[in-house]
């Protein structure tokens, strides 16, 4: 398995105003401390390839949030020129807690603007189903796969929040995945988030994602699956996180994680 970290588990994140930032060096000697090997970049110039190639790590991927539904705007020009890209089909506006809903018109735009990429970047670029942007739902997620050629970002947790299955989307349509962020989730507050009787932001505050293994996601069935489709790809362990100050310890839940999928990996 080849496994990374994400700044995101270290509460470092790319919205306004999302808790305290750790800096770069602690995170990256953590990571290392851990034995990961890999990380992707987290938010943009938080991370620099040079940097992770000083801590011996390997760079995984870059998530970067993306206007694709403006007819007025052009996506590609703007998109870093090297590595892996895990695009979010952003809204044009801060934060994941509301989004607008898309029309026919905007739907072919995003559609389309996905096909260009694809053309343009080939396995370079994969969409990552994302709460709060323009594909979050079950029925945004078939859209893209039915009128798309863009292969997906497997995030098994803003999957589930999204309201869908991550291991049956594996069953479903394991040759669109191309990338895999390993996320475990509350799944009662996944729900109240979904019902709109709370906000994503406080549900991330409140511990809607888990360590590995202490939430709903049928992680095992997930690595069992994509193991079996051929999947050879990044497996990138995330717990999205808001912390408070620098006494805070994220690293203890990403051991939490290590050790289970340790489990898992011995299991299998």
């Amino acid at each position: 398995m080849k496994l990374a970290g994400a700044p995101i588990s270290w509460g470092v994140c790319e919205v306004p105003g999302w808790g305290y930032q750790l800096p770069p060096d602690r995170v990256l000697s953590e990571m290392r401390k851990l034995g990961l090997t890999a990380t992707e970049l987290g938010p943009q110039g938080f991370l620099t390839p040079g940097l992770i190639e000083r801590y011996g790590l390997r760079l995984a991927g870059a998530f970067v949030p993306v206007v694709l539904h403006d007819p007025g705007h052009d996506p590609l020009p703007g998109l870093p020129e090297e590595g892996l890209l895990v695009l979010a089909a952003a809204t044009g506006g801060d934060g994941y807690d509301t989004r607008p809903e898309l029309d026919a018109a905007g739907w072919a735009t995003l559609l389309g603007n996905l096909d260009g990429i694809a053309a343009a970047l080939g396995p370079r670029a994969v969409l990552h189903p994302h709460v709060g942007t323009m594909v979050e739902t079950r029925a945004e997620v078939e859209r893209v796969l039915e009128g798309s050629s863009m292969p997906l970002c497997l995030d098994t947790g803003h999957l589930l929040v999204g309201g869908t299955d991550p291991a049956a989307l594996v069953e479903a349509a394991a040759s669109r995945i191309a990338h895999v962020h390993l996320k475990d989730v509350d799944a009662r507050m996944a729900a109240q988030v979904a019902a709109g009787t709370l906000a994503y932001t406080q549900a991330v505050r409140e511990g809607v994602y888990r360590p590995l293994g202490q939430g709903d996601v049928d992680i095992e069935a997930i690595v069992t699956g994509l193991t079996r489709s051929g999947y050879d790809g990044w497996y990138v362990m995330e717990q999205d996180v808001i912390l408070s100050g620098p006494d805070d310890r994220p690293i203890e839940d990403v051991r939490r994680s290590l050790a289970y999928l340790d489990g898992v990996l011995g299991a299998g």
